[in-house]
């Protein structure tokens, strides 16, 4: 039986506050590179790790997560990756198959098939694409705007944290539908990235403006039909009293909320009721369903470059905890991957 050097982003304790990179370790473990006899799990060679904003919730010795289960201190981080099958006793995947789903923060994992979502088809496309624009920040951004956000042609859309993985899409998206965006994003070379290389029709840097419910409204003097929540906090309030009557409100997250110890109150929800506005939060996984119909709406774009998408590429697995904090303070430049190995 063979025996590999396994090296592994462990989690030293709960965190309470801001996420530092001590928190985490890197330890280096053994791992044998045999499946036992008659499990159904498969083991991976993980190419490609993806770098999430929710990750932060799962540091925390929280017990009202629905459907999440926090990290362990002591054990890997989980969360989505692109990895190679090497060995397997599953019907649906053989060695040599390329993956993703849920799968650990070390180079080798025995990963339940249950965890695996899609086997990789299309390899004509860049695949680190499946940590990003072709997986689960692509779905969110396509479920949540399509299928809740309900977009008709000529409507005003606006998306916060904007250059990130997944609202890059959505504000490329709502082009495609023939729709007025306008996005956020927290410097100068992010507003231009929106501007000037994925089409949005305007962009600001939130953090220059000291009345957003002012900036939101020369933008959109006629109001939002459709506002595509990152954030929270302030930047939600502020949106609210400039929704249209029957404007959508896809929640995908609220980055501004996850390190605080008290989470900001939003005072304009009343605007809910006098617009009629639908705010509706959401899981990616209740849209994976669509998976098949996503790729052939998004696959072509790609290929024709109707579509693009911007990754900050962190190489190794010894820098996924700073690429990993990175993400709470805006320092990532598009979707954050880290590469533990290119094949």
């Amino acid at each position: 039986m063979t025996q590999v050097k396994n090296n592994q982003v462990v989690l030293r304790n709960y965190v309470t506050d801001f996420p530092k990179e001590s928190d985490m370790n890197i330890v280096e473990s053994v791992i044998t590179l045999k499946l036992p006899q008659g499990s159904n799990d498969v083991l991976l060679k993980n190419l490609y790790l993806s770098c999430d904003p929710y990750m932060r919730a799962l540091m925390s010795n929280m017990e009202d997560l629905e459907g999440f289960q926090t990290y362990t201190p002591g054990s890997p981080l989980t969360g989505y990756g692109v990895s190679k099958v090497l060995e397997s006793e599953h019907q649906d995947y053989k060695k040599g198959d390329l993956v993703w789903g849920i799968t650990k923060w070390e180079e080798f994992s025995f990963i339940p098939s249950s965890l695996i979502h899609f086997k990789i088809e299309h390899t004509d496309v860049p695949l680190s694409y499946y940590t990003g624009i072709l997986g689960m920040p692509g779905m969110t951004a396509y479920a949540g705007f399509f299928e809740l956000g309900s977009p008709k042609k000529g409507e005003n859309v606006f998306v916060s944290a904007a250059s990130g993985a997944v609202g890059q899409l959505v504000g490329q998206f709502a082009k495609l539908a023939g729709c007025y965006v306008v996005g956020s994003a927290g410097s100068k070379e992010k507003v231009d990235l929106l501007k000037n290389k994925l089409g949005f029709d305007e962009a600001f840097n939130y953090k220059e403006e000291s009345d957003l419910n002012t900036t939101l409204k020369s933008y959109f003097p006629e109001g939002i039909d459709i506002y595509f929540e990152n954030v929270g906090g302030k930047t939600l309030d502020a949106v609210l009293t400039n929704m249209r009557v029957h404007g959508r409100i896809p929640v995908c997250g609220m980055i501004s909320q996850y390190n605080l110890t008290q989470p900001e109150g939003v005072t304009n929800l009343a605007n809910l009721i006098l617009k009629q506005v639908c705010m509706e939060g959401f899981m990616v996984t209740a849209f994976y369903h669509l998976y098949p119909k996503f790729l052939e709406f998004i696959l072509p774009h790609i290929r024709e470059g109707k579509v693009v998408y911007v990754e900050d590429i962190a190489e190794g697995l010894e820098n996924g905890p700073a690429a990993l904090v990175g993400l709470y303070s805006g320092r990532n430049f598009g979707k954050q991957v880290v590469v533990v190995a290119h094949d």
